[in-house]
């Protein structure tokens, strides 16, 4: 029989693409969950004061008190935790064999392509395409905080006609991808992880006024094909809304959180040699802070450590401590300075 679950938590909010990739992992999934619309800007005090999250990215992805943070992790251990043995759609479909199907499924490298190219070459240059000449000056201060640099609208005009004419070679290598009639982008039986990551950059890409003519059906027709068929099976699964319980406010969101029950910290393990390396020992104090943008670090008692991620203790306002999970790749652990240690 299948493992009863835990409440899942989504913390989100409309504008965030990356918060739409995981509402489409959700769908894939099935996954039931709840949703809690928090701020575009900080502060978020629904993650920072009443959980002691202070990570400063969306989405956040609550399992029972376990709180994941990062899409890529998310992705991994919606698998993990919602697996196909026990109903769920795979995030990780199998390739089709010649004649047939029954193929295998490329994990590892479906997490690399998502990690490495959807998130940190093609959306950054989806990211320079907005039209920051609109926006208030308090959401151009957040992200230039975010960024860690001045965002200088005027300059990012200029450079538009650079950053287009990178994103068409990108649509190029989708092409020649898809150019042998494959439905799907790894040729696999059903969308998978692979499209979801790379079709949310595009799909959010083509509401861009200043990218209309990017999207020409004529240089690049299997490329828009691909598009638009990812975008109506996405549409079904959302449109079905099985998978969403209702809209919920911060302070019930943590109630539900902290009240669940954490998985078992021995599943994710510690990785003695690893932590050896980083001169970490488990339950030492620690901060995890992304390595790329919005380096905030997130402050707690080192609980388990792998190759692939990690999870510290934290505790907020609502006085039950969570389990704060990260991916070990783009993220920097370290003992928590003085400074990191207050927040």
């Amino acid at each position: 029989m299948p493992t009863p679950k835990p409440p899942v938590v989504l913390y989100h909010y409309d504008a965030s693409p990356f918060a739409t990739k995981v509402k489409n992992l959700l769908a894939i999934k099935q996954i039931p969950h709840y949703r809690v619309a928090v701020s575009t800007i900080l502060p978020r005090p629904d993650l920072s004061d009443r959980l002691g999250v202070t990570y400063r990215r969306i989405p956040v992805l609550a399992i029972g008190s376990d709180v994941y943070c990062d899409s890529s992790l998310i992705a991994a251990v919606l698998e993990r935790r919602f697996p196909p043995s026990e109903g769920y759609s795979t995030l990780f479909p199998a390739r089709k064999r010649a004649g047939g199907s029954g193929g295998t499924a490329d994990t590892g490298l479906v997490k690399a392509l998502c990690m490495a190219y959807a998130d940190r070459a093609l959306f950054p240059l989806a990211a320079e395409s907005l039209p920051y000449g609109r926006f208030p000056p308090e959401f151009l201060k957040d992200r230039a905080a975010w960024l860690g640099k001045t965002i200088d609208p005027a300059a990012m005009a200029a450079n538009e006609p650079t950053v287009k004419t990178w994103l068409a070679s990108h649509l190029a290598l989708l092409e020649e991808q898809l150019a042998d009639g494959r439905e799907w982008l790894l040729d696999t039986e059903a969308p998978g992880l692979a499209d979801i990551s790379v079709h949310f950059c595009w799909a959010w890409m083509q509401q861009f006024r200043s990218l209309r003519d990017l999207f020409d059906r004529a240089r690049f027709p299997a490329s828009i094909a691909w598009i638009a068929r990812t975008s109506e099976y996405l549409a079904k699964l959302n449109a079905q809304r099985t998978a969403v319980l209702d809209n919920i406010p911060g302070v019930r969101a943590a109630d539900i959180v902290s009240s669940a029950v954490a998985e078992d910290p021995k599943v994710v393990g510690f990785d003695a040699i690893e932590a050896a390396r980083l001169g970490l020992k488990q339950h030492q104090l620690v901060e995890v802070t992304p390595s790329d943008n919005g380096k905030v670090p997130t402050v707690g008692k080192l609980i388990s450590l792998s190759l692939e991620e990690v999870a510290i203790e934290t505790q907020g306002t609502v006085g039950k401590p969570v389990f704060c999970h990260f991916p070990r790749l783009n993220f920097v652990v370290k003992p928590a300075t003085r400074a990191g240690a207050k927040l």
